[in-house]
Parts: structure tokens; sequence; C-alpha cells
């Protein structure tokens, strides 16, 4: 019998509750025992196994991170290598070491070996879906990208896992996950199961 596992969404911006839900669903389709939260203070980020980082606006993100003190927390739990953290979209960008173009207002986690690139597709009107190819998937995962950054570049023992025109949208790096694009958006549970064997 696995743990009950207690996954925290950061709730600030993006597709929280999708985030929530889908998880959820993943973790009664692997029946793991388990809760998903909405995570927004500091005093509840203790109870958390593990976080969820989800789209929004990096700038705005960061910076509602530390004045509520979690940016720290998180920080410091990251160089212990004891938190897993799955990114999507702005939550990609948290998670890597540079930008393509630095800003001094978003406060890097510094998780993985990478550098991004923000809104590498392109504005919102430019929002797409594709089908694309990911290492160790049988089938194609319908994607959806939305302003969405690419990793430029990739060092240390961070692996790309699927790559769209050349560009990496999808790494993980110990019990870290990067991606791209919003898999909270679609029905498809196997980029939250792919999480939960990171986490266990």
């Amino acid at each position: 019998m696995v743990n009950r596992l207690t996954i925290g969404v950061i709730g600030i911006q993006g597709a929280i509750s999708e985030h929530v839900k889908t998880m959820k669903d993943a973790l009664d389709h692997e029946k793991i025992p388990g809760k998903v939260f909405i995570l927004n203070d500091i005093k509840d980020f203790e109870t958390a196994d593990a976080i969820i980082l989800p789209g929004g606006e990096s700038t705005t993100i960061s910076k509602a991170l530390y004045s509520s003190r979690l940016y720290d927390a998180i920080f410091n739990k990251i160089k212990n290598e004891s938190l897993p953290i799955f990114g999507t979209c702005a939550g990609c960008v948290l998670l890597a070491s540079k930008l393509s173009v630095e800003d001094k207002d978003v406060r890097l986690l510094s998780a993985m070996d990478m550098k991004v690139k923000r809104n590498a597709f392109g504005r919102q009107r430019e929002s797409f879906e594709c089908e694309l190819e990911i290492n160790g998937f049988s089938e194609p995962y319908n994607a959806v990208f939305i302003r969405a950054p690419a990793i430029e570049n990739i060092w240390g023992d961070c692996e790309v896992l699927a790559k769209l025109n050349g560009n990496i949208v999808l790494a993980k790096q110990k019990k870290f996950l990067a991606l791209s694009f919003h898999p909270e958006l679609t029905n498809d549970l196997r980029i939250h199961r792919l999480f939960l064997d990171m986490i266990l």
C-alpha cells in the first residue's frame, strides 16, 4: 500500500482548479490514496509531499511567491532535493536556472539545469494545439500551447522528453518536471501520471 500523498497546487494564477481535478483523477486512476489541495499559505506548505506550479504570468507568480514567503520555503527544499515539483508554462519558467532575456523581477527557483525563453511561441492569439511525440509514451499527446515558453537548452543531468519544431517543450531532472504546454486542459492523464511516478 502506497502512503497517502498530499499534493499542493500553487493557487496564484492559471488553471488551478483544472490541475487539482486532473491530479485527483490521476491518483484515482493509479489507485493511490491522496489529497490534492490549493496551496496559498506558508502554514500549509509543510503538509505537501509535492507541488504543482501552474501557468500564468511568471513575473506575477514570482512576486506572489516571494511576498508570501513560499519562494524561500520552496527554494530551500529544492536545495535539499526533497520536494518534487511539476511546472507548466510559467511554472516551467520558474523552474529554470536561466532566462534567455534576464528579468530582475523574476526570481527563478533554479531547480533545473535549463535556460528558458518566455512567450517563445507567440502571444495569446497565437495559441494552438498539436500532436506531440513524448519519450516513453506509446501514442502522441494532444498538447495545448498558450503563450508558451520554450526550453532553449539544457545541461547537467536534465533530460529532454519532447521537442516541437526543434524547441524543447518537456524536460525532467531528478524529481522536477517542466513543460511548455497545459496538460490540465485535456482529459489525458498521462503527464500527471508521469509526475506521480516521479514522486513515488
